[in-house]
């Protein structure tokens, strides 16, 4: 797994203070009263980067309002080359991709990418890490994430997302809203845990791998780099490497 960068180290000390264990129903993710909770009220603002936020979709938007919720401080603005317009959820929107080097000349040090597609996001982070920004990774304060778990620079866990022990998450992977990735599982780079779905324990989400929204999938259960799993399937064989599936049970489709 790559190194974490100093701020990551947060996330790390959040997971290893919070009382009860990924996804325990008896501890709400969202109580006032949590270890989580108090961590971050207690952070002072300078312990967190102003980062520059790459995209300005819809992504953008949630991704906007984690960084908030963590204790981040202000975004320095959004890159986009065709933003929908001059702000996004009242950050602006600086330019395009010609101004990373500015900016990057001009002291930013950390940068979100809030790109949807997998390979693209993968691409951005490449680059952006090539310029010398640092990739943070952005945990919900609302989020469960055990304390064995172990997550790369730059993934993103969404609010009430639950991350079971021994999990993996890989670099600039997207753990998104109330989905649940249980014991040992590993997830790719740039994979992306769509909104609402439920992985059992071992397994395994390749490389850029997408599983659509509300999907489930059986223990033990490989899911080569590059596939797609059609919104609220049910995986329950294995999926080769840039394959694309839907259904329950999940079957080939047709492309």
């Amino acid at each position: 797994m790559p190194a974490f960068h100093w701020w990551t180290a947060v996330g790390q000390a959040e997971r290893g203070d919070k009382a009860g264990g990924a996804c325990d129903p008896g501890h709400p993710p969202s109580s006032p009263n949590s270890a989580r909770s108090r961590l971050l009220s207690d952070l002072p603002r300078s312990a967190l980067p102003r980062v520059v936020i790459v995209g300005a979709g819809g992504h953008a938007k949630v991704v906007i309002e984690a960084l908030r919720a963590a204790g981040f401080p202000p975004p320095l603005g959004l890159v986009d080359p065709h933003p929908p317009g001059p702000t996004v959820m009242g950050v602006t929107v600086l330019g395009g991709d010609e101004m990373l080097p500015r900016l990057k000349a001009e002291g930013a040090e950390a940068a979100v990418v809030a790109l949807g597609g997998n390979a693209l996001r993968l691409r951005v982070g490449d680059h952006l890490v090539s310029m010398g920004y640092a990739l943070p990774v952005l945990l919900h304060p609302a989020a469960q994430i055990s304390p064995s778990a172990r997550v790369a620079e730059g993934a993103v866990v969404m609010a009430r997302a639950c991350i079971g022990p021994d999990a993996t998450l890989g670099r600039l992977a997207i753990v998104n809203t109330n989905a649940v990735v249980e014991h040992d599982n590993v997830i790719g780079s740039g994979a992306h845990v769509a909104p609402g779905c439920a992985l059992a324990g071992n397994v395994t989400l390749g490389d850029r791998a997408l599983l659509g929204v509300g999907s489930a999938v059986r223990p033990g259960i490989t899911i080569g780099a590059d596939a797609v799993v059609g919104a609220g399937s049910a995986v329950v064989r294995d999926v080769p490497a840039g394959a694309r599936v839907g259904g329950a049970p999940a079957m080939p489709l047709r492309r």
